[in-house]
């Protein structure tokens, strides 16, 4: 389908071509549901929200749950303050969850509804909450959706508290997958730190098969959690673009100290992570994760020449595709082309200082799409893609093995319970690129060079 793709690069002013990235309210909506008993409203059209849930669904392979003010034309010209009011009170009485998180769209961002307002006029059961994030679709990614939703989250809902520290760090995991989630806290548990994690979707989006429906599963960060992360000693922010925010909110508005560090993907990022944490609280490591990184280091020392030298093109969300990117180099591979769809100077200049100083020359660029994507790759091919579904057209058309990490995976089953972070998940990382290029050797072997050992 991408056959007729162009080798030759020029500069697209006022065009994007099959962008590498979607919509601020699909990470606002994740967020979300992030919070136990927390049920997403989308402030705007029913299909906006419709598409948020397909999309959300058809990654988890769980049912998404969110309401919408489902404007019509009536409140596209005059604004959906009536929408909105009678949507939370439908919603509180006919749902009965226990907050509410509004996030706008195009449309209403557009009017210019002040949903801030509309929510202190609006008729609020006792003992319930209601929270909102500006996240207008034409503005950052689904990336910004999150972090938008999560400083939201501490704006409304921490409280300070200074003579009543709870010992706990806080830890904001960014836009990964529950099985991620589930991860970290693992990995905290073992140090013996106590940790509240906000937004938490284990629990949410890979809850169990009971033979029972609940609109509300166990899982999520409670209020009351998110409340309390004012308490807190410390917060760690995994992947600026996604966590930062909402770290940097709680410390102007509760005096918590932050740490921004990077996705854990990988051993020099899971190093730092458990350093952070040894360093706030004093925790000793335990020999079960001294183990795992062996593991990990042995695993590398094994399989290295899988993968040693190999040229790779990685995409996806910012804060996972600078993780891998780091990962990648470490473990000897040459990340040539590198791109987000998420705008952000910050991420081309960090990118590229890895490289420079691993001594690779490769292209890097923000706010990015895959048809540029696809030409860097005609013009200097690599040996394996990286990065989200849209990427097996690339894949397809140039004969190049895809590894399925980031957001969203739609051809795939389980990846969203399989972590990525930790000593554990770079096992995992380590297996599918081995096994990929591996494949693609015996794909592409004849008959004589067929081996039965590689």
């Amino acid at each position: 389908m991408l056959n007729h793709t162009p080798k030759e690069i020029y500069e697209k002013k006022s065009l994007v071509i099959n962008p590498a990235k979607t919509c601020q309210p699909i990470g606002a909506m994740y967020a979300a549901l992030g919070i136990h008993g927390c049920l997403p409203h989308s402030h705007g059209s029913q299909g906006c929200c419709s598409y948020h849930r397909m999309h959300l669904t058809r990654h988890f392979r769980d049912p998404i749950v969110a309401s919408t003010s489902s404007f019509t034309e009536g409140a596209s010209v005059f604004g959906g303050l009536s929408n909105l009011k009678t949507a939370i009170t439908n919603v509180f009485t006919i749902y009965k969850p226990e907050i509410i998180a509004i996030n706008t769209t195009c449309l209403s961002e557009t009017i210019g509804d002040d949903v801030g307002s509309i929510i202190q006029d609006a008729d609020v059961p006792e003992g319930k909450v209601v929270i909102h994030a500006n996240t207008p679709s034409y503005a950052g990614s689904h990336i910004t959706g999150f972090s938008n939703m999560v400083k939201a989250m501490v704006t409304y809902l921490a409280v300070a508290d200074k003579e009543n520290k709870n010992g706990k760090t806080n830890i904001i995991p960014g836009f990964v997958n529950p099985g991620d989630m589930r991860e970290i806290k693992r990995i905290a548990k073992l140090l013996g730190v106590p940790i509240t994690m906000f937004p938490d979707t284990s629990g949410v989006v890979d809850s169990p098969m009971t033979g029972k429906y609940e609109m509300f599963p166990r899982g999520g960060a409670t209020v009351e959690d998110i409340a309390a992360a004012g308490k807190s000693d410390l917060t760690i922010a995994l992947g600026r673009f996604a966590s930062e925010a909402g770290a940097y909110e709680l410390e102007k508005k509760c005096k918590v100290a932050s740490s921004v560090l990077k996705t854990p993907i990988g051993i020099e990022a899971t190093d730092a992570l458990v350093m952070e944490l040894v360093r706030a609280t004093g925790a000793d490591v335990p020999y079960e994760l001294e183990e795992e990184r062996g593991q990990l280091v042995d695993i590398m020392t094994d399989t290295h020449y899988h993968y040693h030298g190999k040229k790779v093109a990685v995409f996806g969300d910012p804060d996972i595709v600078i993780a891998l990117t780091e990962f990648f180099i470490g473990i000897g591979m040459k990340p040539i082309h590198v791109l987000t769809g998420t705008p952000g100077q910050s991420f081309e200049l960090e990118v590229n200082e890895m490289l420079n100083k691993a001594g690779v020359e490769g292209r890097v660029k923000s706010g990015g799409d895959l048809f540029e994507l696809h030409q860097w790759i005609k013009n200097e091919p690599v040996d394996l893609l990286v990065g989200n579904t849209y990427g097996k057209f690339i894949s397809k058309a140039e004969d190049i093995p895809l590894v399925r990490i980031g957001f969203p995976v739609l051809d795939r089953s389980v990846h969203s319970y399989l972590p990525v972070v930790g000593y554990k998940g770079a096992m995992r990382v380590l297996e599918m690129v081995s096994n990929a290029l591996l494949d693609k050797v015996d794909v592409d072997a004849s008959d004589e060079d067929f081996e039965l050992v590689l």
